[in-house]
Parts: structure tokens; C-alpha cells; sequence
């Protein structure tokens, strides 16, 4: 081995690689950027949950147990219900995740010690949450050392998976995590592809419009989606029992949505990338903070404001909120319309970005 053409070789390489500039930004700013986004945005600790009070005691001592516990910074009070119904449709929303129920005898079983004081419900949707139930739980009501060992006095109801199974949990989460990964993948070796075979040049000579041939390449994995959600919802129900308390049409509109706008985000990928492997590096750089940010794994509520800020503009944190407000909450398309609608946002920007950059000419 002669040494000088090795390092001859060795060279060349980095020189090519330097001309390289996409591949050289991800080296440098893949690892920067996730270290940081992710060093900070990944907490445990979870803070401020949505949540809501259903007062009937309305006295100062039950005003003074609510301020307590919101001071724990457990919970960020929004609503005020006035029924249990509405703490029913709250939840199943997703407006609150967390409620405190205060009966009307709430000072006399302080004072008996024979049943809870209040009630903590709780979505059962979200396994951290149910974490951030049993911190609550745990807080001193008036001398909890004095209550007896088979009475608590927080009793934590837990709605939607009274289980607390983590399929449950999980399954529904994993559509998510498995269309992101096929679905933003594939589109983003679409056109690479076809530019790397020479396929490119005869769709050049033929009057295929951009919109055409954007929205061509998207259609076909359309189906490949909807069959990979099938497949999941089935063995979800047949291996782990998961129910599906909502409609099957609202989930498989809203899993349409979902792989719309994740394959225009790779539709979009596959024109900045020069070849296939720089269109897999840049979906592989999506992939993460998607499945980090979006709740799937870590809690939404612990995380800093730039980093909910960010999780806003990926597809998947609002994916995570309709798959599991629909199949475990039992909630509607009509309910969840928000959520919806930021997807449809999504696809329509990033298909148009894609059909701007997509040209009728090899670069």
C-alpha cells in the first residue's frame, strides 16, 4: 500500500465533500442542533398540565386546597367546570388532561377521615400524566399522616385506561411513529431517484406539469399509508386489546391528513437532497424531532416554551392529539378540528414549497 496515494485519495475525498455543502452542514449542524434542541427540551419533570377544578364545596378551605396544589406547579388551572359532564367533554377535547373534583362535603370528610377528600381525574390516555396524577396524590391534605391506611385522602380516578395498561398508551402513538418513518422516507428518494436513473429527462419531454408530478409521486404511497394503519390497528386490537372508542372513519381521516402532509414533507426533502443518501440523511434529521417533541415519549407539558413552540409546527404532535383523542377518548373529528386543520395547513404549504422547486429541467 503506497501511503502517498492513499493520503492522495483521502484528500480528494474531503475536497469533495467540502463542494459538498449540504452534506458538510449536516455533519456539523446535525449533532449541534439535536444536542442542543434536545438537551433542552427533554424533561421529565412534568409542569404545568392543563387542567380543571370542579368546585362543590365552595368554601375557603376548598379554595385554599386548590391553590395549594396549583402552587405545586404540577397543574396550570384553566377551566372552572361547573358539572362532571363538563369535566367529560373537557377531557375528551383535550382541553384539560388533569381535573380536581371537590365534593360538597369536602370539610366533613376532612374532619371524618373515612373517605377521600377530592377526587384527581385523570386522562388515562397519557401515561405521564398519570405520573403527574400520583405527585398530586401525594400532597398533604390536612394532616395526611393522620388519615387511616385504607383510606387516602386523594383518590385518583383514571379515565379512558382505568387499567393503566401501556399498550393502550403506546399503540395508538406507534401509527404515528411508523408513518413518519415510511411515509416522509420513501417520498424523500422520490425525485433523487428518478434524477439518478436518468428518468428524469424523459418526464422532462413529455407535458407532465409540476403540480402533476408532485402530487404523482405523493398518490401511490397514499395507499401504502392507509394499509400500514389498517395493519397496526388490527394487530393493536387482536395482540394488546387496544379499543378504538371513537369512529373509524374519523381515524382513518385523520391517519389520511397525517400521511398527506408527512409525504409532502418528503416530497419537499427529495428537492434539496443531490442523491439518494442526502435525502435520507435530511428525513432521518426529521425523524427525531418528531418523535421526541410530540409527546410520544417525552411530556408535552415539561417542555420550554421554544421547544412547545416547535413541536407545533411538526405534523406528528398533532397526529399524536387526534389518534389519541379519537381512539381512546372517544372523541370526534369535529372536537379535535384544530388539530386537523394545522395538518391540512402542513400538507398545502409543503406540497406548493415542493411543486415551486420541482422544475421541468435537470439542474
Amino acid at each position: 500500500m503506497s501511503l502517498t496515494r492513499l493520503l492522495a485519495i483521502v484528500v480528494k475525498e474531503l475536497r469533495q465533500l467540502r463542494r459538498d455543502r449540504l452534506s458538510f452542514a449536516m455533519i456539523v449542524g446535525i449533532p449541534t442542533l439535536q444536542l442542543l434542541l434536545f438537551g433542552f427540551a427533554i424533561n421529565l419533570d412534568v409542569r404545568g398540565l392543563p387542567a380543571g377544578v370542579l368546585d362543590q364545596a365552595g368554601t375557603a378551605q376548598s379554595r385554599e386546597l386548590v391553590a395549594g396544589m396549583q402552587a405545586s406547579g404540577v397543574i396550570r388551572l384553566r377551566h372552572h367546570a361547573r358539572s362532571p359532564q363538563e369535566i367529560d367533554e373537557l377531557m375528551r377535547r383535550g382541553d384539560i388532561s388533569l381535573a380536581l373534583v371537590l365534593p360538597a362535603d369536602l370539610e366533613a370528610r376532612l374532619a371524618r377521615r373515612d373517605r377521600p377528600a377530592l377526587q384527581v381525574v385523570v386522562d388515562g390516555s397519557d401515561q405521564v400524566i398519570q405520573a403527574a396524577a400520583r405527585q398530586l396524590a401525594a400532597y398533604p391534605v390536612h394532616g395526611v399522616a393522620g388519615w387511616t391506611q385504607r383510606v387516602a385522602p386523594v383518590e385518583v380516578v383514571n379515565f379512558h385506561n382505568p387499567e393503566r395498561r401501556a399498550p393502550v398508551n403506546t399503540v395508538p402513538g406507534l401509527i404515528g411513529v411508523i408513518l413518519t418513518m415510511t411515509m416522509v422516507l420513501f417520498t424523500a428518494v422520490a425525485l433523487v431517484r428518478e434524477r439518478e436513473r436518468g428518468n428524469l429527462e424523459m418526464l422532462i419531454a413529455t407535458p407532465v406539469s409540476p403540480w402533476e408530478l408532485t402530487v404523482g409521486k405523493v398518490l401511490p404511497f397514499v395507499g401504502i399509508g392507509l394499509l400500514q394503519v389498517t395493519l397496526v390497528l388490527l394487530l393493536g386490537r387482536l395482540v394488546f386489546d387496544v379499543p378504538i372508542r371513537g369512529g373509524l372513519g374519523d381515524v382513518y381521516l385523520a391517519a389520511l391528513a397525517f400521511i398527506v402532509a408527512s409525504l409532502a414533507l418528503g416530497v419537499f426533502l427529495s428537492t434539496l437532497a443531490r442523491s439518494q443518501f442526502q435525502a435520507m440523511q435530511l428525513a432521518f434529521f426529521t425523524f427525531l424531532p418528531q418523535i421526541l417533541l410530540s409527546g410520544f415519549m417525552f411530556p408535552y407539558a415539561g417542555m420550554p416554551a421554544f421547544a412547545q413552540w416547535l413541536a407545533e409546527i411538526l405534523p406528528m404532535t398533532h397526529f399524536m392529539r387526534l389518534i389519541r383523542g379519537i381512539m381512546l377518548r372517544g372523541a370526534d373529528l369535529i372536537e379535535l378540528w384544530p388539530d386537523l386543520a394545522a395538518l391540512g395547513l402542513f400538507a398545502a404549504v409543503f406540497l406548493t414549497l415542493s411543486t415551486l422547486r420541482v422544475h421541468k429541467r435537470l439542474d
